[in-house]
């Protein structure tokens, strides 16, 4: 509730509350690493946040004031990566998290291990959860296998072997993932 009001009070509006309403559209972040990649929000992501029903970040935060920032835009859930320390922790980051989104239910984490068996692993990891956001590797990825749907939406700040960086946008409906979008961060 505290972040609620922190909300409302930077931004001046009411956010659509999830769990009320039948849509939901999301931004997915991972591996921001502030303050070395990411030093302030991107233009263009910050153009989808100001549209965002919910932020969903998938780790590497790194600092606790990238997920001020984030906040202020729409509510935010974070799971902490293997770069977070206990700024991020204290900020309310769990290692995993698993919750319903507008019906569908999701899971959460940083790590999903090596990518042979990704599918199959993160299945009996989160038995309930029709899709999984992580991060990790910063390389995107929107795979499904076995019932589940798992998505990485890269890095929007360290491309590593990627031609750029990427964000993830979603988009769920009465329990149904509608649409699943790996973006461009155009420089």
């Amino acid at each position: 509730m505290d972040k609620l009001l922190r909300y409302v009070q930077r931004t001046g509006r009411l956010p659509r509350l999830v769990g009320i309403v039948t849509t939901v559209r999301a931004v997915v972040l991972a591996d921001t690493h502030a303050p070395l990649r990411w030093r302030q929000c991107p233009p263009l992501i910050a153009r989808y946040l100001r549209q965002a029903d919910l932020i969903l970040h998938a780790g590497d935060v790194c600092t606790a004031s990238v997920l001020d920032e984030l906040s202020g835009y729409a509510p935010l859930r974070v799971v902490r990566g293997n770069n977070d320390g206990e700024e991020v922790a204290a900020w309310g980051a769990p290692e995993t998290m698993e919750f319903n989104l507008a019906g569908l239910p999701v899971a959460m984490i940083h790590d999903s291990g090596q990518s042979a068996g990704r599918c199959a692993r993160l299945r009996r990891r989160f038995p309930a959860a029709h899709l999984v956001v992580f991060g990790h590797s910063h390389i995107p990825a929107d795979q499904s296998a076995g019932g589940i749907r798992i998505f990485n939406p890269g890095s929007p700040t360290d491309r590593r072997r990627q031609p750029h960086g990427t964000f993830g946008l979603l988009r769920i409906e009465d329990g149904q993932l509608l649409e699943a979008r790996i973006m461009p961060v155009e420089a």
